[in-house]
């Protein structure tokens, strides 16, 4: 016998039986194989009792370099006979059976599939087709399905699809035949068009008259046809084709059937299989109709109940509870409008965008002159009639196999700027110098002297008390600070304007109130307000008494002062605690009762402080709207008298250096809110002390979702168990709760940042809550905070916020709320503490309207549930979504930090101008006095670069402020490094962009509802005054070329944890975008990099891994951008903090507080010193290498100090939901996510620029 010219795989012998087989068949050509038809059936025969009694034959037909599956296929091909066809097909089956996927794609590539449906076609026009021949072909067809992407395309194109239906509907009762055809057909019916097709054809009516109830008998052959059916029904013709034949109840029927007769739980796929029809089925309006006409929701509430002790059956559970959330009726939110609760009239409509479309509408929400009057006629915009979102179902061929690939990819990349010319930067032209001229009094600094400065006076002062300062440092951060008089003088060398002329300079014309404006008015029958009623007298122990005015601008800065007006006696730090007494009293009159629990001027002194619950301003008892409210200290229904008892609680004044209650009050009085709030949160009153305990992410219960789900689903299979009763309502002007016997919570939102529209309770201890929109707005829902009260200790109460936006949540993940119990603050743990259990946050049945989501019809929103164990008797607790800062606050520290100025620092306070709702806007400029007022000191000090900073121009991202407190108190505070800083730059700081949006508890807009990080590139000057005037600052430096060194802007970021950058890269865009660009459009420095390098290894909470430099489409108007592109800041930043935790370095695992915000605060301000370090080096070379040197991607302990962080830059990647940044507009980047899994992120590309860095230096 002749060697065959098989080739063999090396140390395989070519003299093997089966090769010498496989070469006999190669050499019998089509004609031959067809004349010597017994020769080729008795070589395959050979060949497959080889290959079935000999794994090692299989092998080396399979062997790689082997030509055995093309001899095979070839002669496949050539016969005719019908023997010969069935031992290849024996064979083929052997061969793909043994293997793993890898021969099934060999099969697949030499065109396997082809030669498979050209047998078909021909056995098929034999009659009667060969009943074996059909069996094992569809047998291969089946084994091969899966791993052909084409395989259903080529059945349709080549007729084999009508071929399989014929077979199954002439072998309905032949078992054996039908198992495979219905294999294959679940294969074709992947395909949308061959669905679609199929159904025409009648396939659907097939398959039911294939189901069948209970049986043990071909439950293969049952589990194949649901997956098929399945399959079918996701056409959503083929499921309105079900629908009208009556099919739902019939799948009911039969799932209710299996589910009483499989005890034991043997035939979960065929469960599983008839669930996931209905599954396809209600994905359209009419499937949804008939299955809650069929009782569906009842049947398949109660299998799941049944099936909940069985973990194996979790996923029918799921399945089910995923079918049910889908039928569950769309409700509509129990509001009258989604417009806010509160209107702003705005003194200029924009003509296009949300607010134009808004403002379109007849109106909905209560104008502050309209709060008690009957309500206008209004359009019904809380619901859509049509809330379906069924798309149209195209007959087309170009079916792409990775579309949700394609999906992925193109919601990543399409965003990305791929226009060169937009993505250098660019100065632009902005407003003429002239206009900008203006902007030199924000800046007196570049042009000051000091002549008229006594420096031998600071010198004497800072030598006399060195010796103090030294020893009071490690208790300088808990010293009571005396509060800085009005009367205070300003060094002659600085002329001190007015307050009305520094309003008139800055702000216009513009920014006077327009006549247009409703000024908040008094809710009738309301007392009006008088907020000068109250006069605050400090205690005995204070050596003078300090006048505290109720404004920002009284605050306007001195450049010297002696320093022992701030330094502490050390009898300050005996006392650590003051008694106060907390009296629960009834209404007031103010003229009678004078000021209530506030202690009036000549009255005794004492070592208590005599409070009102609630905190009214003026010691005005108002009626709340709404109802609820709290009751402090009262001992409940028996307390009929109404007096409290008498309670001690820390004097948080001593507890916190920059917290001064009385202060606070005071500051509250000079801010303008739109519902002219008359009350003060206890925790904004007392303060917030962080606690030393540790606060991990909260591990996320098994089934807790699903439990919830269930618990909603209740409210439809038993109504008559829900209360359904409005406990606290905005939109109503009378209170709407009666005396009860204390079986109802009280709630309460009417204060500073309050956020609480209307609370429903819906069970005993379950309450639905609605947030309120934006003012000017009908959406961004995120952002919480209020008060509750009259709760029972012991007792479990779920809290259900029922109209949250987003389409997931770190409350997934580990994040908790936030709770402040008044009983703790007065037993001396004035904190918020991260609480509650059972959270989770998930789709909900409140459909959400197409005018509030963007034209988007058939979207949902979201529900945010925890649980909540009071431990006090007649405690009143406050939640929030996170660690409240509010405008008031801001006022109050800053002039704290006033108190703390020494002779060395330059502080001024200028207010930038006044926002919409007539409140003042402060920046700040802190610096290092120059050491003498020689000419060299004095150019020195004009020359230092400038460092540009800003935060909260979202309101509700209040991690923002926390930060920016922190690099405040490292700016003003005494350590060698913070005076280094002060020496080296020039700070300019505007602490909070949007005053208006934080006091009226907005979460994301001003009162012109709109995102003011979308305004930058056109700011109104009448709409968005804090953002004109900030970019016309910028303006004026780039203009007189101080244009910043570093710009940042701090945020928020409620999707991704750790604290991580975002900046601008011509080079990092290009990269990650598919657009050709030379060497020299890429040519720019590298030195963005360096901050946030040096900040992911000094700061513990900062991740490299997180920060992106890629510039976006969406994100062109923002400050980052803008700033970047026509300022020409190259070190452009949004400065991102998680409102959740780290995944990362020294707080892993753990949730974020305010210490750890603070600190990161201050660490910005140490990697500002090390970047000086950088930027003073001339040589740019030595600059590269010096910034190689501390940004290596090595890892290596870069400081002893404890809360240093080793970088990893080859960390591993993360799980995180997906919310770019917390510049971008929410709706937009979001994407459905049915099951709130999170997307996996990959940071890889951070380590690819790094390398890139390292070596190819420019």
């Amino acid at each position: 016998m002749n060697k065959p010219k098989m080739a063999s795989e090396k140390g395989v012998p070519s003299t093997s039986r089966v090769l010498m087989l496989l070469g006999q068949l190669e050499r019998m050509n089509g004609e031959s194989m067809m004349r010597d038809a017994e020769m080729a059936r008795h070589i395959t025969a050979k060949i497959l009792h080889l290959i079935q009694t000999q794994e090692k034959s299989g092998k080396e037909v399979m062997s790689k370099g082997s030509s055995g599956m093309e001899v095979i296929l070839a002669s496949l091909e050539c016969t005719r006979d019908v023997q010969t066809t069935l031992n290849i097909l024996y064979i083929l089956s052997e061969l793909l059976t043994a293997g793993e996927g890898r021969r099934v794609g060999v099969f697949v590539s030499k065109g396997g599939t082809g030669i498979l449906f050209q047998i078909l076609i021909t056995a098929s026009k034999e009659l009667p087709p060969c009943e074996e021949l059909m069996l094992q072909l569809h047998s291969l067809l089946a084994k091969v399905g899966p791993k052909d992407r084409k395989l259903s395309v080529k059945a349709r194109l080549s007729g084999a699809l009508n071929v399989t239906v014929g077979l199954i509907k002439h072998n309905l009762q032949n078992a054996k035949l039908l198992l495979p055809c219905l294999q294959v057909l679940r294969v074709y019916a992947t395909n949308l068009v061959n669905a679609m097709s199929l159904g025409k054809n009648g396939v659907i009516e097939l398959m039911f008259r294939i189901l069948a109830p209970y049986s043990k008998m071909n439950t293969s052959l049952l589990k194949v046809a649901l997956d098929a059916l399945g399959a079918l029904l996701k056409s959503k013709t083929n499921a309105r084709r079900s629908v009208d034949s009556g099919y739902v109840p019939i799948l009911l029927a039969l799932y209710l059937d299996w589910h009483r007769n499989d005890t034991r739980h043997r035939h979960t796929l065929i469960r599983k299989g008839l669930l996931v029809c209905l599954r396809n089925i209600t994905n359209i309006k009419l499937g949804r109709k008939a299955f809650i006409e069929a009782d569906g929701m009842r049947i398949l509430y109660n299998s799941s109940t049944e099936c909940l002790p069985v973990r194996t059956l979790d996923p029918l559970v799921n399945t089910s509870s995923l079918i049910m959330r889908k039928c569950f009726p769309k409700n509509r939110l129990p509001l009258p409008t989604i417009k806010s609760a509160f209107h702003y009239q705005l003194p200029h409509v924009p003509a296009v965008g949300p607010v134009a479309q808004l403002y379109s509408q007849p109106p909905g929400g209560r104008t502050s002159h309209q709060l008690c009057n009957k309500p206008l006629k209004k359009v019904d915009d809380v619901v859509d009639e049509s809330d379906d979102n069924e798309e149209t179902e195209a007959d087309t061929e170009n079916d792409t196999e990775n579309e949700e690939d394609d999906k992925d990819h193109h919601s990543l990349n399409d965003d990305i700027e791929t226009d060169l010319n937009k993505l250098h930067p660019k100065k632009s032209p902005g407003p003429p110098f002239e206009e900008l001229r203006v902007y030199e009094r924000f800046f007196l600094e570049l042009s000051e002297d000091f002549q008229g400065y006594n420096f031998e006076c600071v010198r004497t002062a800072s030598t006399t008390s060195s010796s103090s300062s030294s020893t009071s440092a490690s208790t300088r951060s808990t010293r009571p600070v005396i509060v800085p008089t009005g009367q205070s003088l300003s060094p002659n060398h600085i002329p001190k304007r007015s307050s009305q002329e520094v309003s008139n300079l800055t702000k216009g014309p513009y920014s006077q109130p327009p006549p247009s404006a409703p000024s908040p008015s008094p809710r009738a029958p309301l007392t009006p307000l008088e907020l000068d009623t109250i006069h605050l007298t400090k205690d005995q122990d204070k050596k003078e008494e300090a006048h505290i005015p109720s404004s920002l601008d009284t605050y306007s800065s001195s450049l010297s002062r002696p320093l022992s007006q701030v330094q502490p006696s050390e009898q300050d730090l005996t006392d650590v605690f003051q008694c106060i007494s907390l009296e629960s009293e009834g209404p007031l009159n103010a003229e009678e009762e004078g000021l209530g629990g506030i202690r009036q001027e000549g009255s005794p002194i004492s070592a208590t402080r005599h409070i009102q619950s609630p905190l009214l301003l003026g010691g005005i008892a108002t009626r709340r709207i709404g109802g609820g409210g709290s009751d402090c200290g009262s001992e409940g229904p028996d307390d009929e008298a109404g007096e409290g008892a008498v309670l001690e609680v820390p004097d948080t004044a001593r507890l916190l250096p920059l917290h001064d209650p009385d202060l606070y009050v005071e500051m509250v009085k000079g801010t303008r809110s739109v519902p002219q709030y008359a009350e003060v949160a206890y925790p904004d009153y007392f303060g917030h002390v962080a606690p030393t305990f540790k606060e991990p992410h909260l591990e996320r219960v098994y089934g807790v979702q699903r439990s919830k789900i269930f618990q909603d689903i209740e409210r439809l299979i038993h109504p008559n168990e829900i209360v359904d009763k409005v406990v606290y309502d905005l939109d109503i002007p009378s209170p709407v709760i009666e005396d009860d016997d204390g079986d109802s919570l009280k709630f309460n939102s009417q204060f500073e940042s309050g956020n609480l529209r209307k609370a429903v309770q819906v069970r005993k201890y379950e309450y639905d809550l609605v947030l309120n929109s934006d003012i000017n707005s009908n959406h961004y829902h995120q952002w919480f905070y209020f008060e509750v009260s009259g709760m029972r200790v012991g007792t479990t109460y779920r809290f259900n916020i029922i109209n949250c936006e987003k389409s997931n949540s770190q409350f997934n993940y580990g994040m908790q709320a936030l709770m402040y119990s008044v009983q703790e603050a007065i037993s001396g743990r004035p904190r918020w503490v991260r609480t509650g259990t059972d959270i989770c946050y998930y789709k909900n049945h409140f459909a959400r309207s197409s005018i509030a989501a963007g034209g988007q019809k058939g979207k949902s929103y979201y529900t945010l549930t925890f649980s909540i164990t009071f431990s006090h008797k007649d405690d009143v607790c406050y939640f929030a979504y996170h660690y409240p800062y509010t405008y008031s606050s801001l006022k109050m520290h800053l002039a704290k930090l006033e108190a703390l100025r020494t002779p060395h620092i330059y502080l001024r306070q200028d207010t930038l101008c006044e926002t919409l709702g007539g409140n003042s806007c402060p920046l700040l400029t802190i610096t290092a006095m120059p050491e003498s007022n020689s000419n060299d000191h004095v150019c020195q000090f004009r020359n230092r670069p400038l460092i540009f900073l800003s935060a909260r121009v979202h309101p509700g991202e209040t991690n923002a402020s926390w930060v920016m407190k922190g690099t405040l108190e490292f700016l003003m505070g005494t350590s060698p490094l913070a005076a280094s800083l002060r020496e080296a730059y020039i700070f300019k700081i505007v602490p909070m962009l949007n005053p208006d949006g934080v006091i009226n508890g907005n979460h994301r807009c001003s009162l012109s509802g709109e995102d003011l990080n979308r305004q930058w590139q056109t700011p109104n000057p009448e709409l968005h005054p804090t953002i004109y005037h900030t970019k016309n600052l910028l303006q004026y430096l780039a203009d007189t070329q101080r244009a910043p060194l570093v710009f940042c802007d701090y945020h928020g970021h409620s999707r991704k944890k750790n604290v991580f950058m975002y900046g601008c890269s011509v080079k990092e865009t290009v990269w990650q975008s598919n657009i050709s660009a030379t060497s020299s459009d890429l040519q720019e420095d590298l030195g963005y990099r360096a901050l946030p390098k040096i900040l992911s290894q000094i700061a513990p909470a900062f991740s490299m891994a997180s920060c992106s430099f890629v510039v976006e489409r969406s994100k062109e108007s923002t400050a980052r951008v803008v700033v970047w592109r026509e300022i020409g800041v190259q070190r452009s930043y949004t400065m991102e903090s998680t409102l959740c935790g780290c995944d990362q370095g020294k707080y892993k695992g753990l949730q974020i507080g305010t210490r750890e915000l603070e600190e990161m605060g201050a660490q910005f301000c140490v990697a500002l010193l090390r970047l000086k370090r950088l930027t003073g080096l001339h040589n740019h070379q030595h600059l590269l290498d010096l910034e190689s040197d501390i940004i290596g991607t090595q890892s290596k302990v870069v400081s002893s100090c404890p809360t240093t962080y080793v970088m990893e830059e080859d960390e591993p990647s993360f799980l995180e939901a997906v919310d770019y940044s917390a510049e971008s507009n929410d709706e937009d980047a979001e994407a459905e996510n049915e099951h709130s899994i999170e997307v996996h992120e990959n940071p890889d590309h951070l380590g690819q620029v790094s390398d890139f860095e390292a070596n190819h230096r420019e």
